[in-house]
């Protein structure tokens, strides 16, 4: 069975419910029990129920889970690596970033007039 789901259109529920579906569908691919998985994972079963229900877990439950199932280099495409290429580096003779600076806005007025001045090729 294929759970599809546009990740930038759902809603955090519905990516928590899809994402529950497929820790199902591995677990069950791989004919593990959910009273093993709990075991396996330092969990109870109760909380693989929630977890495959999608029903809300904790971050550190669903990396056990994910360790438990053999998964967890999936972990490492969840976020892409923040820092930059040695090769980009050389190019921005800058070192990594150390914190954030908000973009500043120019506030320039254009040059003001009354607006019912016309150009001499109008007249």
């Amino acid at each position: 069975m294929s759970y599809t789901i546009d990740f930038t259109t759902a809603t955090s529920d519905q990516i928590e419910a899809a994402l529950g579906r497929r820790l199902e569908s591995i677990r069950l691919s791989r004919n593990i029990a959910q009273l093993q998985l709990a075991e396996e994972a330092g969990v109870s079963t109760r909380t693989i129920r929630r977890l495959e229900k999608g029903q809300g877990v904790s971050l550190d439950t669903f990396i056990r889970v994910l360790s438990a199932l053999k998964i967890q280099q999936s972990l490492e495409s969840l976020l892409p690596d923040p820092t930059v290429r040695p090769i980009e580096r050389v190019g921005l003779k800058t070192g990594e970033r150390k914190r954030a600076r908000p973009v500043t806005v120019s506030h320039e007025r254009p040059a003001w007039s009354w607006g019912d001045e016309k150009d001499d090729h109008e007249q």
